[in-house]
């Protein structure tokens, strides 16, 4: 498996942070977030990283080395074109796709190692279900995904950390060029076929940084002892 960490756009929902830095590089009590992100991924086993950044990308290289791929989005354009950026070197197999503004303290490690076909989601009951991709339940399993949903379809949210299986590409050139492309057009393909998994987990395992308040919330969790980078000092 490999793994792809989206990290591009603007970051405009952490203006004025993001104006002269990555947001992944933003610190979470002295960490930055995209520490918080690739300890995950190399506890899961994964060693075959790509990063896709913003004109900030040099700044996370010279933090984080040359050990993993770097692309460059030269323009924001949305994310199927981030992720056709990094296609040419994960094309070959299963992937994690990760958008960067989210941390876990979830052990994926057994998912790595035993998935094999169709899609795995991270899934948690959110207060705000119109920031999110929110899952739709029938009979007690999803049957649609509503992307950022205006009417009450539930607060099952679907968070920015997906497992895919090697047919990923394929599903996203045929829905690449739809208006308002967003990843749940390829998590929907999956649902209609039922070839989903869900891991329902609590906002103590998973938490998406990407606004100044939930940043703050993030921040907090890690003074609790919630969300910790392995090695990092007591």
């Amino acid at each position: 498996m490999r793994a792809i960490i989206v990290a591009g756009g603007h970051g405009s929902r952490l203006f004025p942070m993001t104006l002269y830095t990555h947001k992944t590089l933003l610190p979470l009590c002295g960490r930055p977030i995209i520490d918080y992100v690739l300890s995950s991924v190399r506890s899961a086993g994964i060693e075959d990283i790509t990063i896709i950044g913003n004109r900030f990308i040099n700044k996370i290289q010279d933090h984080v080395g040359e050990e993993i791929e770097y692309v460059l989005e030269k323009e924001p354009l949305g994310v199927a074109n981030a992720l056709q950026l990094a296609r040419r070197t994960n094309e070959d197999g299963a992937l994690l796709i990760w958008f960067s503004d989210n941390i876990t303290n979830l052990d994926l490690s057994e998912i790595v190692a035993t998935f094999s076909s169709g899609a795995m989601l991270l899934t948690r009951e959110v207060e705000d279900a119109s920031s999110f991709g929110i899952a739709v339940l029938k009979e007690g399993k999803i049957s649609d995904v509503i992307e950022k949903p205006q009417s009450d379809v539930g607060n099952l949210a679907i968070g920015g950390i997906y497992f895919f299986d090697e047919t990923f590409w394929q599903r996203l050139d045929a829905t690449q060029y739809l208006p308002d492309f967003s990843i749940s057009e390829i998590t929907r393909q999956y649902i209609q076929e039922g070839s989903v998994e869900t891991i329902n987990v609590g906002e103590n395992t998973w938490i998406d940084c990407g606004t100044p308040e939930s940043l703050q919330r993030a921040a907090q969790m890690v003074e609790e002892g919630l969300f910790r980078v392995p090695g990092a000092e007591e």
